[in-house]
């Protein structure tokens, strides 16, 4: 469906929640954009030999592909009074593809003085971010590297029953839980229902009604803020289901 759309956004903001133990006591407030169609998620790959005892991956990055990524990146940073956008690369050995998307990304910053832009190497960016996440604002990088700093992100602030995740093109705008489908506990009542209602925030913000997201955010955020009622994954050990959490999530709403 993103190839089918174009959507060439994958937008996943990683935020604090008051109430869910995590190692961070401060508020972790940082959104990576991740470039969504090319690279090594493009699916040009393929056997190099007969007896298959070798395989070939091509990722492809294009200069229109980085340079979409990058200005949504920007824009939606001067848009929502964002501050500073980190750029994550690995130039320094990848010269040519990471290359082309650093030299973009440095190109298109000249054209937004109000927004601090810095580049960082994507294995320095995985320490950075356990060490000190508050240092990240907005976070702009490729296919592969935002997929795994994305789920980092989540790690920092509950874990990925707490990752909403946006697929957005010029045209069409499709909205998920980060972790899909989980097909291992289907049918089970125990999912973390927060993914998918905080990624329906998002659409709604999308759509322009934000009165109607402020209301669900902040219904979410009291329940969570009680310390009563939590999924399994966030309390192993006192939890309730699926159901029971949306339900107290609807009261709150109420």
């Amino acid at each position: 469906m993103r190839k089918e759309f174009e959507l060439y956004v994958n937008q996943r903001p990683a935020k604090t929640f008051r109430g869910i133990k995590s190692l961070y006591y401060d508020h972790i407030d940082l959104i990576i954009f991740r470039e969504n169609l090319e690279e090594f998620y493009s699916g040009i790959e393929h056997y190099i030999d007969s007896s298959r005892s070798a395989a070939e991956t091509i990722g492809i990055i294009t200069r229109r592909g980085s340079e979409r990524i990058i200005r949504y990146a920007f824009e939606y940073a001067r848009k929502h009074k964002r501050k500073k956008l980190t750029l994550v690369h690995k130039a320094n050995i990848l010269k040519y593809t990471g290359g082309l998307f650093l030299n973009v990304g440095e190109e298109i910053a000249q054209e937004y003085p109000d927004i601090k832009f810095e580049d960082k190497i994507v294995d320095n960016m995985a320490m950075q971010m356990v060490m000190n996440p508050y240092q990240f604002d907005c976070i702009v990088t490729t296919n592969l590297f935002g997929d795994i700093l994305s789920d980092l992100a989540s790690g920092l602030v509950g874990g990925l029953g707490m990752a909403p995740g946006a697929n957005i093109g010029d045209e069409v705008a499709i909205f998920e839980a980060v972790h899909g489908s989980a097909p291992d506990i289907a049918g089970q009542n125990i999912a973390n229902p927060s993914a998918i209602i905080l990624a329906s925030v998002m659409m709604l913000d999308y759509l322009g009604e934000f009165d109607a997201a402020k209301k669900i955010e902040t219904a979410l955020s009291k329940v969570i803020e009680e310390k009563k009622i939590f999924t399994c994954d966030i309390n192993s050990e006192n939890y309730v289901s699926t159901s029971e959490f949306a339900d107290a999530v609807c009261r709150a709403l109420e």
